[in-house]
């Protein structure tokens, strides 16, 4: 905390808001309301055996409780996401794939990357997932297990072998199939998703299914089918078929799907079928750290290192902070990050001047009740700048807009691993505002004297002092964060 007329008062000082995301398996632990709710509902509704035994969440119970859970709730924070925010697009026994709202629709504050989408995939292991295609571009990191994806083009076949940490993009209207490997963990992928017909807008297409989903080959008529496929012959395929788009595979179907990346055919724009991993996948883990120290480490994939994400204007980010240790306050000159924590506990704040200019204007601010709230003046004036913030959870989603300063605190018992998605890579740059590289310390010596109202000597002092680069040691006291498992 900073008091006027002493050295560190140029220090930022964030109001914290606290934003929990629930993940399904959690509900009972973490929110009784919502499960509550859901519990009920579910009774009214008959369940079959199926369901009573993977304990399925019916799709009316989970909307109806969702809904009724955000118009209860009062501290609803503009940049982070929780359970009550992701739509299952499609579920069955073996996995689900779901869907995070639009930004706009969650706040106006987010409309920049308004023609993103974000999801999850959970595939349950030893199951595929059936043809399918989407129209939108995909870029798919996978967070967890391990896998095998096929990529069908006009002309050839990419398979691909997926590991923790492996970056791969889908072209639009690729059909694309895979398999989870594990016998025991699920393979879960994180997808940034870029529609190309309507902003915001897309939709899976499976040719193969039968009710969840229906096959799009369902929507033509008998005619056509006759005379495409030979209707007849056809149709006991279609009847053959389980129904569910994941389904459930031998050891030993997998065992035979399991085998090293290949190529079948030759070069297929926009996939270089037959030019290597280097090409068609990269491993953001395997990268060497921008930035290392004893408090954490930093990995990212830019446009220029994977020609992928150029199409997207995209750099992948990944930071491991050490338990007891922190990331360095800074913000994106031009990116806007989209991140997900992936493993661990810890604490986020974000200084939002947005919403101290909305609250000053008398309007309503998001998040009404908030813990751990201060303020400070800025450069005499009454307004003042507003922060978001507070426990980073496994899946915690949260978006920070450019020019937003914000930092990321690892608890004091267990790591803090976050994944990024920086939209508007291109030409952008991380301003550190503390440590042996922050930002001020390029100011003249008059320009430090004015800005600071203290001896030029002094305010160097205070910049340097901190002779670590972007991790350093955190806080000796920090919100107790939350792990799942």
């Amino acid at each position: 905390m900073a008091n006027k007329g002493k050295p560190c008062a140029f220090l930022l000082i964030l109001f914290l808001c606290l934003a929990s995301f629930i993940t399904v398996k959690a509900l009972d632990k973490s929110d009784s309301t919502l499960s509550k709710c859901i519990k009920s509902c579910q009774r009214k509704y008959p369940q079959s055996p199926e369901e009573r035994d993977i304990g399925l969440h019916r799709p009316e119970c989970r909307q109806q409780c969702i809904d009724k859970y955000k118009k209860e709730r009062k501290d609803d924070n503009p940049y982070a996401f929780e359970e009550q925010h992701f739509t299952t697009l499609i579920e069955s026994q073996h996995g689900s794939l779901r869907i995070l709202q639009k930004f706009l629709d969650h706040s106006k504050l987010l409309s920049g990357i308004n023609s993103f989408r974000f999801g999850f995939l959970e595939v349950g292991p030893h199951a595929l997932l059936v043809p399918s295609h989407l129209d939108a571009d995909l870029l798919n990191v996978i967070l967890r297990g391990r896998g095998r994806i096929s990529l069908l083009r006009p002309g050839g076949r990419q398979s691909v072998n997926l590991r923790v940490g492996d970056i791969i993009r889908v072209p639009a209207g690729t059909t694309t199939y895979l398999i989870n490997s594990d016998n025991n963990e699920k393979l879960i992928i994180a997808k940034l998703i870029q529609p190309i017909s309507t902003p915001g807008e897309f939709e899976p297409f499976f040719g193969v299914g039968a009710k969840n989903p229906e096959s799009f080959l369902r929507a033509f008529s008998a005619e056509i089918l006759e005379a495409a496929l030979k209707r007849d012959k056809f149709q006991r395929l279609l009847d053959a078929q389980k129904g569910d788009f994941i389904v459930k595979a031998s050891e030993e179907q997998i065992r035979a799907l399991d085998k090293k990346d290949e190529v079948g055919g030759k070069g297929i724009w926009p996939l270089p079928f037959g030019g290597g991993e280097s090409e068609n996948k990269i491993n953001i883990l395997r990268q060497n750290p921008v930035e290392s120290n004893e408090f954490g480490e930093l990995r990212e994939v830019k446009p220029s290192d994977f020609r992928p994400l150029e199409e997207f204007d995209v750099t992948v980010s990944f930071a491991n902070i050490t338990q007891g240790g922190m990331s360095t306050i800074f913000f994106n000159s031009k990116a806007i990050k989209i991140s997900v924590v992936t493993n661990g506990a810890g604490e986020l704040q974000m200084a939002c001047p947005h919403l101290a200019q909305e609250q000053g204007q008398g309007q309503q601010g998001h998040g009404g009740s908030q813990e751990g709230q201060g303020q400070q003046g800025r450069g005499g004036s009454q307004e003042q700048e507003q922060g978001q913030g507070g426990p980073a959870k496994l899946c915690v989603v949260f978006v920070t807009p450019p020019g937003h300063p914000l930092t990321l605190v690892a608890s004091n018992n267990q790591n803090l691993e976050v994944l990024c998605f920086e939209i508007n890579a291109r030409n952008n740059g991380r301003i550190a505002l503390a440590g042996q590289d922050n930002i001020f310390q390029q100011m003249e010596k008059v320009a430090k004297e004015l800005a600071f109202n203290r001896p030029s000597q002094e305010v160097d002092e205070i910049l340097r002092a901190n002779k670590k680069k972007w991790f350093f040691k955190g806080p000796n006291q920090q919100q107790p964060g939350c792990a799942y498992e």
